[in-house]
């Protein structure tokens, strides 16, 4: 048995059964409609004294540097204090050059940085910050780095040229590669979870990896030192294409940087705790306007091959509206000629998670459906001395939490993450210009607070007035098989709520309370829609 003290089958068998307890409760007690709740989540036992041996490993084998790093017996200071882990504090200062906050992640950071071999050639002068990936196994210096109390997420690129050995056609363009660690792992009836292939090649590093591809990424996941590890490249599931790299390209600069993975920081703290779902508060007011309609209950005939949606009662964080005003709408932008009787008031809220898109949904009737809802900011009334003025294209939009932006130049996607003792969960948002959030410093890295103006409505696709004036809003949580959509449908109507400062009044049909699958989406900023499917349809 590991030091940790349980084997990677029983905690395993641990954690299906918490699955299994979490889904029996909610068939046998089908909640009110006027019940949210709350998701439950599990935490995971670290092992630090396995990382400190593997750290102790991979130091020893450079005997310049060796007496650099101290090891001592770990009961000769308190428990929690850093001195009980010194070679751990010295390899965070030396990390922490390149990986700012690496000290605040509770668990061991795995990542391809060669600390010691860096320690090294700085010792002879030889480490210029140029030459960075020449310590990252030709990988480039990391493009998004977050460190905190559930754990880490990092992402680097593999540019055109570099690596040896690797295949011609993969470098086209620079291949992005990601990784989340967590020791808190979200308990959701995910019914594609747990899948994969074992690689030969990586069976004696990572005995329980597991390769699959899922929402648009091929995922390796495995367990070192109790704790949950996604490496993650976007592709494509068949043939190569110009402007898209296919996934079996992806798999040897995948396997790559899963080989040069080494312990590059992180602090003993206190360990997380289990969190429970509960049903939470809602205003005791209740509104004499906001409406919605339940759960899943989309507009007919707009899911995949004419399905309907399904209902999730779950509101999976606590945040705030993400436009900064009400009235807000949140109902179909691309079936919308087909919601006319509703007209262009702000409410009943219409669920539009299960439209039909390309994009892997499972929550979804035949597998596939939207990745999250369509917000637009309601008309503008009308112009009087006693109204405030409002101008429709100055809607702003505000962060959701305290975060911090994963984000990249390029992208039309912003995406907030929210890395806590209770939480590790992403809002993204769609359509913002990315030049104007370029401008705003709307970029990798930096933290914003709870509502904070991070932009404004717009109609970005690619190019602008690529859509309609709205913003898309979803939710990602983190799991064993990585980060995955879940809708955000009841997450937004409770946030609407205390908002407004009152409750909502759901209207329509009751849709059975039964506990569904979590959702999946390909996380691209865009995919072209099947025009022969819908008319009026947009993307997003």
């Amino acid at each position: 048995m590991p030091p940790g003290g349980e084997t990677v089958v029983g905690k395993g068998f641990r954690f299906v059964s918490l699955l299994l307890a979490s889904l029996s409760l909610l068939i046998a007690s089908p909640l009110a409609a006027e019940e949210f709740r709350s998701p439950s989540l599990s935490a995971l036992r670290v092992d630090w004294r396995a990382a400190l041996d593997q750290l102790r490993t991979e130091i020893s084998s450079r005997p310049q540097i060796a007496g650099d790093f101290i090891f001592v017996p770990r009961r000769s200071v308190p428990r929690y204090d850093p001195r009980a882990m010194p070679a751990l504090v010295q390899l965070n200062a030396v990390s922490g050059q390149f990986f700012t906050g690496i000290a605040r992640s509770s668990i061991p950071v795995l990542l391809p940085f060669d600390a010691a071999a860096y320690r090294e050639a700085q010792r002879n002068a030889a480490a210029p910050s140029q030459s960075l990936a020449r310590y990252q196994a030709d990988f480039s210096p990391v493009e998004m780095f977050d460190a905190g109390p559930a754990g880490y997420s990092a992402s680097f690129s593999l540019d055109p040229g570099a690596g040896d050995g690797m295949p011609i056609r993969v470098f086209a363009r620079p291949v992005e590669v990601q990784i989340t660690g967590s020791a808190l792992i979200y308990d959701v009836a995910d019914p594609a979870g747990g899948k994969g292939e074992q690689v030969k090649s990586l069976t004696t590093l990572y005995p329980d990896l597991r390769r699959f591809i899922r929402e648009g990424y091929v995922r390796y996941a495995f367990t070192r030192f109790g704790v949950a590890y996604v490496v993650s490249i976007q592709c494509l599931d068949s043939i190569a294409k110009p402007r898209r790299l296919a996934c079996k390209e992806a798999y040897p600069v995948a396997e790559r940087f899963l080989k040069a993975l080494r312990v590059a920081g992180g602090q003993r703290m206190r360990p997380l705790m289990d969190v429970t779902s509960d049903v939470i508060d809602r205003p005791a007011e209740h509104s004499a306007d906001f409406s919605y309609r339940p759960s899943g209950d989309i507009i007919p005939n707009t899911g995949f091959r004419k399905q309907g949606g399904h209902p999730d009662v779950m509101a999976y964080a606590q945040i705030r509206f993400p436009l900064e005003k009400a009235p807000a709408v949140v109902r179909s932008q691309s079936y919308g000629r087909r919601d006319k009787l509703e007209g262009l008031t702000a409410y009943p809220w219409r669920d539009n998670f299960c439209e039909s898109r390309s994009f892997e949904v499972w929550q979804c009737g035949g597998g596939y459906g939207h990745q999250g809802e369509d917000i637009r900011a309601a008309a503008c009334p009308p112009a009087d001395e006693n109204s405030e003025r409002c101008d429709p294209k100055q809607r702003a939009v505000v962060a959701v939490r305290d975060a911090v932006v994963v984000r990249g130049i390029k992208d039309q996607a912003a995406t907030l993450e929210v890395n806590s003792r209770t939480e590790h969960i992403r809002f993204r948002y769609m359509h913002m210009n990315p030049q104007t959030m370029n401008a705003d410093g709307v970029l990798n890295g930096r933290m914003v607070t709870e509502g904070e103006k991070i932009g404004v409505v717009s109609n970005y696709l690619d190019h602008p007035a690529g859509t309609s004036m709205h913003l898309h809003f979803d939710v990602q949580l983190f799991t064993r098989d990585g980060w995955i959509w879940v809708s955000p449908y009841v997450t937004l109507i409770s946030s609407y709520e205390r908002l407004i400062g009152a409750r909502g009044r759901e209207i329509g049909p009751e849709i059975a309370g039964a506990s569904q699958p979590v959702a999946h989406a390909l996380p691209e900023d865009v995919i072209k829609p099947d025009l022969r499917e819908g008319l009026g349809r947009e993307e997003n």
